[in-house]
């Protein structure tokens, strides 16, 4: 079967058309700020949508049917396209003259990596500040989500995308048509995005951090109007108490929480991979709190005053952040936590692999699938005794059908491939062993900060062109969960069948 070349290119004039829509919105508020670079933002919004529009009108007479393959086509070259044209802001106000640094500043923000080459993160303007976090905003929930919303007014139907840009171990689905699943995720995204900015402005944040600082939690990005991420606001501990609250929900399955406004709290308590997340969280906080209180000091890595609340709490709270933000790969920043202990720089390192719940806006390998590798493991220790008994993986008292296990064992084997093939490839660009392991897990898990030369006070800026390509392509196959983009590298998928 041929590819239908020309649906695809109207849906990524599609793409265009929203990333064009959504520079306007960042023309405005450059306007409202008087910050001296409407115009080019302007110029660069209305440039993607003539590029957008016009990819449209080529392709109008399209065959509405999409495949599989298709689907897997758009997202993939969705993503690549839409950052493509979102270094339009930048490279136009020369806020980021070079192409290279505004690629990976963009694409660092649709994958919601949140890994900056800025130096100097206060000096650009406001407008631009609000385009490199509606980058994350945009990019967290999924751009092809919020446009399959749409699609029934272009005759198409999304199930395809849909498959390709979630393609978890889990399918939950909050209405039998996916164009109104689409509809509520986003619905609750950009109640979760309002009421944290709410919250952050009553809190003591002036309005354009709060909802900047909100578009990069709820998702899981990352990117900051301050040099300093969070750590700005130390003295303030409800602000950084606001964001954990809403790093937690980012990290959580949306469908749980349609459920919780539905008031089907039983489906939230009995679900097994929400249960483990928040264990997790618990133990992880505890360990790195107690660290912290006896062994560390925390002035040295912030500008906290333990004073404020007293030692305990300000060794509980960055413990906590610090555990939320790399879980959920939001890569705020509180302090910087290769200062601690040795033991906490490895202990951060290792939940880097470890990821938010599936169905959320975190990256990483996702708690569901560590679940089920643990089961699967204790399983085989059964399966040994017993040969001939069928053993079945349960998750939420149902058996789990054997293709999806073996889907999740190749998705971590492949994972860890990737992230072993990544540390050598940024280890040919003559960056040490901690710098190298340390960017890998980080753009891989699309967590943001890394280790070594590239840690959490640190950025990306010293990272060699080469390497920042690099860096690119693994936020994204990071963000799309490998099969996506990876299958597109596949002489099969190519063939006309």
């Amino acid at each position: 079967m041929k590819l239908n070349y020309k649906i695809i290119f109207h849906f990524l004039g599609l793409l265009l058309l929203f990333n064009g829509g959504f520079m306007l919105l960042a023309a405005l508020i450059s306007l409202v700020y008087k910050d001296g670079v409407t115009l080019q933002i302007f110029l660069a919004g209305i440039t993607t949508l003539l590029i957008g529009l016009l990819m449209m009108v080529l392709t109008r007479n399209h065959n509405k049917e999409m495949n599989k393959r298709e689907g897997y086509i758009v997202v993939a070259f969705g993503w690549i396209i839409m950052s493509l044209s979102g270094t339009l802001p930048y490279v136009l106000t020369d806020s980021i003259p070079s192409f290279t640094n505004a690629f990976f500043e963009t694409i660092s923000g649709y994958t919601t990596t949140g890994a900056s080459i800025l130096n100097d993160i206060e000096v650009v303007p406001k407008g631009v500040l609000f385009w490199r976090s509606l980058t994350h905003w945009i990019g967290g929930m999924g751009i092809i989500v919020l446009a399959i919303a749409i699609l029934p007014l272009l005759g198409i139907g999304g199930m395809q995308l849909f498959a390709a840009e979630a393609p978890g171990p889990s399918a939950d689905k909050l209405h039998p048509r996916i164009t109104d699943t689409a509809k509520r995720l986003w619905l609750i995204y950009f109640g979760y995005t309002a009421a944290e900015t709410i919250f952050l402005q009553l809190a003591g944040m002036s309005f354009f951090d709060a909802i900047n600082h909100s578009m990069a939690t709820l998702s899981t990005g990352g990117f900051s109007t301050k040099n300093a991420s969070v750590a700005y606001w130390n003295n303030q501990p409800i602000i950084q108490y606001i964001i954990i609250l809403f790093m937690f929900l980012a990290g959580t399955n949306f469908v749980l929480s349609y459920f919780a406004f539905k008031g089907k709290i039983q489906k939230i308590i009995h679900d097994e991979e929400f249960k483990l997340y928040f264990k997790f969280i618990a133990i992880f906080t505890l360990i790195a709190a107690l660290i912290i209180y006896f062994r560390a000091d925390v002035s040295l890595s912030s500008v906290d005053h333990p004073m404020v609340w007293g030692e305990a709490e300000s060794a509980f709270r960055h413990g906590l952040f610090q555990v939320l933000t790399v879980i959920t790969t939001t890569g705020f920043i509180s302090a910087d936590y290769t200062l601690w202990t040795p033991f906490l720089t490895v202990f951060f390192f290792g939940l880097m692999f470890l990821g938010g719940s599936a169905g959320s806006t975190s990256g990483g390998v996702k708690v569901v699938r560590h679940l089920m590798l643990i089961k699967n493991g204790f399983l085989e220790f059964k399966r040994t005794l017993h040969p001939n008994a069928i053993l079945p993986v349960r998750y939420n008292k149902r058996a789990v059908s054997g293709d999806i296990v073996f889907n999740i064992l190749g998705f971590f084997i492949l994972y860890m491939l990737s992230f072993i093939i990544g540390s050598l490839g940024f280890s040919m660009f003559q960056l040490d062993f901690e710098s190298s392991i340390g960017l890998a897990a980080s753009t891989l898990g699309n967590v943001g900060p890394a280790l070594g030369d590239f840690g959490p006070v640190n950025n990306y800026a010293a990272l060699p062109p080469l390497a920042q390509w690099w860096a690119s392509f693994l936020m994204l196959i990071g963000r799309l969960e490998l099969f996506t983009v990876l299958i597109l590298l596949t002489p099969f998928f190519w063939r006309n069948r």
